[in-house]
């Protein structure tokens, strides 16, 4: 199974790295680095083989029949990836944690 990042998630995530940085959750700017490196690799290597779950409507507006998977690197960050699977190719649409998106995704599981 492939898993595609297009580019502009990439570069949020790249570009993540200095927000977290910059607003002081993490002192060292290569721990802010390797905290993304393990998310991409961890999107890149087990997204295939995780639990998936059907994405609540409200998440429509990034495709239509997402699934999504959780990710906690830390006991106070879940991250959720959304993906469709198209000919057996993962395909991230909407990257959101429970910073950001709180409200909407209570409900989901990983929380």
């Amino acid at each position: 199974m492939r898993v595609n990042i297009p580019s502009d998630m990439e570069d949020y995530l790249f570009d993540l790295i200095d927000l977290l940085y910059n607003k002081g959750y993490f002192s060292f700017y290569e721990n802010a680095e390797k905290y993304i490196d393990n998310f991409f690799n961890n999107i890149r290597n087990e997204l295939p083989l995780k639990l998936k779950h059907k994405a609540p409507k409200y998440f429509n507006s990034y495709g239509k029949n997402l699934f999504y998977v959780f990710y906690k690197p830390n006991k106070h960050t879940i991250w959720y990836i959304f993906f469709q699977i198209k000919d057996g190719c993962y395909l991230i649409k909407h990257i959101t944690n429970n910073h950001i998106s709180g409200a909407h995704i209570r409900g989901l599981k990983g929380r």
